[in-house]
């Protein structure tokens, strides 16, 4: 993969590079060490991805990824010296179209092998992602215990996805009568910030879903793990492994699709900003069923990706600016 660097730290750099160095099939194809310098790197040479640093001159990461996804989008990964610390931060860059995050690998550490792991693991996950499409077993009818229970919002999302999710949510009233489940790609290491941090953009209880848990009327749960969030038969929610090759984890497909084979109650599926086209098929699958479908339209994505591939399957019933989904999804849940 040729990669860009963005970074005003030296040191930081170099780490980069020799972590970088330890893979032949990588190549460092540019640094910059602004903002500024940042965008115009992406629009004359357009990396594989960006591994971008938060605090810097000119402006910072999280505004540097802002005018990248709208000038010349392409995959961002954010490395900076210490994603808890800057954990709000990241989740801003997230929002504004940044895949993942990831602690810089330092030259003080005498083992730059297993120092670099973290970081390649990342990349190497980015690669997966966008080379590989998501293959989902096709869904058996199956009893349930989810008849008559409240209408269940299912919702996913990725690159943008924490500023689109926050967008939603922050409209919807405490009384809200639907449960929200909610399937957003990110590390299970930041799950349990990121359901904090939407928790405070919106009247609902946001927080981590568990095993064992049932979708309530007007509560949020976030996947919240590196396995994928379903429905099991008996309405409860759980993580399976399965599939295993998939490079979306959690897969928002695998959590439609179990919607689809599990929940006999009322749904609506919602397919938000993405890279990829994880959800298109699982939302196909939801409006085939006769459930509502919500895709987010191009103008308002960060990343239009898995959108996209809703409505190139015709899986979206409505197609919507990213203002008008959460007015939909009150007039639609009574």
């Amino acid at each position: 993969m040729n990669i860009g660097i963005v970074n005003d730290l030296p040191l930081a750099v170099e780490a980069m590079r020799r972590a970088i160095a330890l893979r032949p099939e990588h190549r460092v194809l540019w640094v910059a060490t602004d903002g500024a310098q940042a965008v115009d790197f992406c629009v004359a040479q357009p990396p594989d991805v960006v591994l971008m640093d938060l605090i810097m001159p000119k402006f910072d990461g999280v505004e540097a990824t802002r005018r990248i996804m709208a000038q010349a989008p392409c995959p961002i990964l954010v490395v900076t010296s210490s994603v808890g610390a800057n954990a709000w931060r990241v989740y801003e860059a997230m929002g504004a179209g940044a895949l993942d995050a990831v602690d810089t690998p330092t030259l003080a550490d005498h083992h730059l092998a297993d120092a670099s792991q973290p970081l390649l693991a990342k990349i190497d996950q980015i690669g997966r992602l966008l080379e590989k499409p998501v293959v989902t077993p096709t869904p058996r009818a199956a009893a349930a215990a989810s008849r008559g229970a409240a209408p269940l919002i299912a919702i996913g999302a990725s690159a943008g996805g924490p500023g689109a999710l926050a967008a939603v949510l922050g409209k919807l009233p405490a009384n809200f009568g639907g449960s929200i489940v909610i399937v957003q790609h990110v590390d299970k290491a930041f799950a349990e910030g990121m359901a904090q941090w939407l928790d405070s953009q919106t009247e609902l209880p946001v927080r981590v879903a568990v095993s064992g848990d049932r979708p309530r009327p007007g509560e949020v749960l976030l996947a919240a793990t590196n396995d994928h969030l379903h429905i099991a038969r008996s309405g409860s929610l759980d993580y399976i492994s399965e599939p295993a090759s998939t490079p979306y984890r959690p897969s928002v497909d695998v959590f439609f699709h179990s919607v689809v084979e599990h929940w006999y109650g009322n749904a609506i599926g919602v397919l938000l900003t993405g890279m990829g086209r994880d959800g298109a098929i699982g939302l196909k699958a939801m409006r085939a069923k006769g459930y509502l479908t919500i895709a987010q339209d191009e103008a308002t994505s960060a990343v239009y990706g898995m959108p996209k591939a809703a409505a190139a399957l015709d899986a979206a019933k409505r197609i919507l600016p990213l203002g008008s989904i959460a007015g939909e999804l009150m007039a639609s849940v009574k």
